[in-house]
């Protein structure tokens, strides 16, 4: 018996080689190229990307090996080069497009070490490849605000250059990715899809007395099936389940507490799809809600639609707000926080872009392709409301990605 002979089973046809890009090879030049001609407009020799979701953007590299230093060196001209682990290096070429002549392995002994770090590796091997000028005027553009990108990874570059200039990024491969291409698009609409089905299996799921974690077990259940065929993803955030006076604080997360008659449960996750994310939220009550939640949902939805009609290419993300503030104001409720924000591709510990945000001071112009989290969280003392759609601003107007009943759910 073979590896592949399995009792009961045979395989219908020989095996396809294994491909995880999502994308053609074409999509991610031409993202290379724009990326470069913002870096030609800020004057940088060298951008170093880490980010996770800006180097699956970039080359379509995804594995779990972002606790570890990993970096992409991208020229002004020319190809990137991936540096990671060596163990995870051995296999990006089965996710990434790049030739693996442009990726790099740095050797195991500089894993979690006090004495040496990664990035003193990294940085020899860039200066090496041409990538990396070490000469005054030269500067070095790097994600100063990515999560993975550490103090230790920093000082390790800044010792290592000791005439250009390391200069912050301020998010530019971010920025370029605000706009999705016509292919990332149809990974959105998947992932709102997959949003909508899960958020009919968390609703379902919440019962009175059933545990939390019981309900959070089936809701990363779905989301992980996915929905019509199309498998879904891990997201970049677990599911969020603020739960009786606990609702009136956002981001929590679970316990193994039961669910209790008369207390609201608001429930926030995300349809995955290629990594590419849409978030939804909502608000179940188990019994009659108390007259205040109630009317604060009313309000939330009327806020939403009056968000939505503004919203478009052309409109300000502080337009959008207005629309929001100005229609809750009319019920008596004011939200202090952001109503909104840029979304795509998404790793932990977020699924933001962490460019545009939908709030007061927001003068960022809307334009085709772009795609929000509209986040309409209403956080009081002691308890709370949320809903949420995730939408996309098209040539004429906006586009919800997902499909789910708005208002307040109530279970009897």
């Amino acid at each position: 018996m073979t590896d592949l002979e399995v009792p009961g089973y045979t395989l219908p046809h020989t095996p396809e080689p294994f491909d995880a890009r999502p994308f053609a090879v074409s999509e991610y030049i031409n993202r290379l190229e724009r990326v470069q001609h913002a870096m030609s407009s800020r004057g940088l020799n060298a951008l170093m990307v880490a980010d996770p979701a800006n180097l699956y953007y970039l080359t379509g590299y995804n594995a779990w090996s972002f606790y570890t230093p990993q970096c992409l060196v991208v020229p002004a001209e020319g190809s990137p080069h991936l540096f990671a682990r060596a163990m995870d290096a051995q296999g990006a070429h089965w996710t990434a497009y790049l030739e693996r002549t442009h990726i790099h392995g740095y050797p195991e002994h500089y894993v979690q070490r006090a004495d040496i770090h990664p990035m003193d590796w990294i940085t020899e091997q860039a200066r090496e490849l041409g990538l990396f000028e070490d000469v005054p005027g030269a500067v070095i553009a790097v994600e100063m605000d990515a999560h993975y990108f550490s103090p230790r990874g920093f000082f390790a570059l800044h010792s290592r250059l000791a005439h250009a200039a390391i200069v912050d990024s301020v998010e530019l491969v971010n920025w370029v990715r605000a706009v999705k291409s016509p292919a990332e698009q149809e990974k959105m609409r998947v992932a709102g899809r997959i949003a909508s089905t899960v958020m009919q299996v968390a609703m379902d799921a919440i019962e009175v007395g059933r545990r939390q974690c019981d309900v959070v077990a089936e809701i990363q259940h779905a989301q992980a099936l996915g929905s019509h065929h199309l498998g879904g993803d891990y997201p970049a955030i677990v599911p969020m389940l603020p739960t009786g006076q606990s609702a009136g604080t956002p981001h929590l997360t679970w316990s193994d507490a039961p669910l209790v008659r008369g207390e609201p449960t608001t429930i926030e996750i995300a349809g995955v799809h290629r990594r590419y994310h849409a978030p939804l939220a909502r608000t179940v009550a188990l019994g009659r809600p108390h007259a205040e939640l109630a009317r604060c949902a009313d309000a939330v939805t009327e806020g939403l639609h009056a968000a939505l009609e503004v919203m478009g290419p052309g409109a300000t993300g502080r337009e959008v707000h207005a629309a929001f503030a100005d229609s809750i104001a009319r019920r008596g409720f004011y939200k202090e926080s952001r109503i909104g924000y840029s979304i795509g591709v998404g790793y932990p510990p977020d699924w933001g872009e962490r460019t545009i945000s939908l709030r007061a001071e927001e003068q960022t112009v809307l334009a085709p392709g772009m795609c929000f989290h509209i986040i309409m969280g209403m956080w009081m003392e002691g308890w709370g409301y949320e809903m949420s759609e995730s939408v996309m601003v098209t040539a004429d107007g906006v586009e919800q990605l997902t499909d789910f009943p708005q208002g307040l759910t109530v279970k009897t």
